[in-house]
């Protein structure tokens, strides 16, 4: 579908033992044996074998890397077009040398994502499978991993195909009742649209179970760790992370912006938020941290709000208690290895006994209870099996829920006996927004758009 031969570091660019150079094409083959110097001509080349030889200067003869050159002929290759890897020596010099050889032939650099979109385009995949390889490249943990993994298989197009299937046989069943309306059927189908969409529905209900979940191991759970300062936040950021990525001292107001910090817990990826402590001060640096820090609470999915359990609760605490009541929090008892001073009663007037742990992060007690206590918060203490189908991607989850309502809209037609010309409409409408999950019926401009969220070379 596409008839120029487009090339790219498949890599990423640096020092390393290899890097590998990726070519797709309808020239593919025959533009890189000019450059190619081996035992066999790339040309002549079997297809799935690989080659040692030498990328030569056309114009001089020199010798400009040595390498190994794996062909693949179209279809049987990633886009279905013909490919060459050229896997060459690490680093930037050597890339650079081929590539600049390779962009002198009738190959020109490809875009972002443009050998997936080619693979996409040429019906090696479909759009859910396409999204799912950038989910596998972004995961931040195992089981986000094998969420994308599955994607990349094929899992969800094979949920969403059959469901296609179901509303392109009803569709089918009206337009024979519209174009032979003297076999009176009307009612029937009435009655076939309503078992249909309710069918379908359920299974939608299915996949829409575990998009909040999916969502979360797609892209992990934005926690802000607020409190005052010198309570113990970068401590426990550290604590988490399982390295001194904040620095800590005994002085108040040390953390002036706001620390990110990526990590898994129980196989949910948390995207740590270290903030400034929240107090009144006249530091002209610490009071833009603080405003940063009230920022990231009213941004968090998660807050972990951290108090010093051996001193009593301060007026900046009360206050910040009452704007993040209702919200997804867990408050941390610190320094419980001190006399204790904190009256817990307060505490109970916004939150429950469950959404409180007891820590003493110096002596790195009570981290595996924090751990559970984020786990059941978000998953009830475990997640589903692994061959649950998870729905991660926003995109998904929208048209999911726009199908659902199309089919909702549809069952209530047919249940006051509306024109089966008018429900015809929303059954359309449910299959329609189905097949642009998987792409039958996406847009240009949102192909478009996915694609270039990907990285070069991919």
């Amino acid at each position: 579908m596409v008839s120029d031969t487009i090339a790219a570091i498949a890599t990423a660019v640096g020092e390393a033992s290899i890097s590998v150079i990726r070519v797709s094409g309808p020239e593919a083959v025959a533009e890189v044996s000019h450059i190619f110097k081996g035992r066999v001509p790339l040309d002549q080349a079997d297809s799935h074998t690989v080659h040692y030889g030498h990328i030569i200067d056309p114009a001089t003869g020199e010798r400009v890397e040595e390498v190994l050159a794996t062909i693949m002929r179209a279809p049987r290759s990633f886009t279905m077009e013909d490919v060459i890897e050229i896997s060459s020596h690490g680093g930037v010099v050597a890339v650079r040398r081929v590539m600049d050889i390779l962009l002198q032939q009738r190959i020109r650099i490809a875009e972002p994502g443009e050998f997936t979109k080619r693979a996409f385009l040429n019906g090696r995949i479909d759009l859910s499978q396409a999204e799912g390889v950038i989910d596998l490249i972004r995961s931040k943990s195992d089981r986000a991993f094998s969420v994308a993994l599955k994607q990349v298989e094929g899992k969800l197009s094979r949920q969403i195909k059959p469901l296609q299937q179901t509303l392109i046989e009803t569709l089918a069943h009206i337009e024979v009742n519209i174009d032979y309306p003297e076999h009176d059927v009307e009612s029937f189908t009435a009655d076939l649209i309503k078992n249909k969409s309710a069918e379908v529905m359920t299974e939608i209900d299915k996949l829409l179970r575990t998009a909040n979940e999916g969502k979360i191991l797609r892209e992990g759970i934005t926690t802000a760790i607020v409190g005052r300062p010198n309570v113990g936040k970068s401590s426990l950021l550290n604590a988490l992370a399982h390295d001194n990525r904040a620095i800590v001292t005994d002085i108040p107001g040390t953390t002036r912006d706001v620390i990110e910090e990526y990590v898994t817990i129980n196989n949910i990826p948390l995207k740590l938020l270290d903030t400034a402590g929240i107090r009144e001060t006249m530091d002209v640096v610490e009071k833009i941290g603080v405003e940063r820090s009230r920022g990231a609470v009213n941004d968090a999915d998660l807050l972990l709000f951290v108090l010093n359990s051996s001193e009593p609760l301060h007026e900046d605490e009360i206050e910040l208690m009452e704007q993040i009541s209702g919200r997804q929090v867990i408050v941390i008892l610190n320094k419980i290895d001190l006399p204790p001073q904190l009256d817990r009663s307060v505490l109970l007037q916004h939150f429950n006994e469950q959404q409180i742990v007891e820590m003493s992060v110096k002596d790195d007690q009570g981290v595996d209870r924090l751990e559970q206590a984020i786990s059941s918060l978000f998953f009830g203490g475990k997640l589903e099996a692994n061959d649950v189908t998870y729905v991660s991607n926003v995109r998904h989850i929208g048209l999911l829920k726009q199908a659902k309502r199309s089919l909702q809209d549809a069952y209530e037609a047919a249940d006051q006996l509306i024109p089966i010309d008018m429900i015809q409409i929303d059954v359309r409408l449910a299959w329609e927004q189905l097949g642009e999950i998987i792409g039958d019926s996406a847009p240009d401009s949102l192909i478009d758009q996915i694609f270039s969220q990907f990285c070069l070379g991919k």
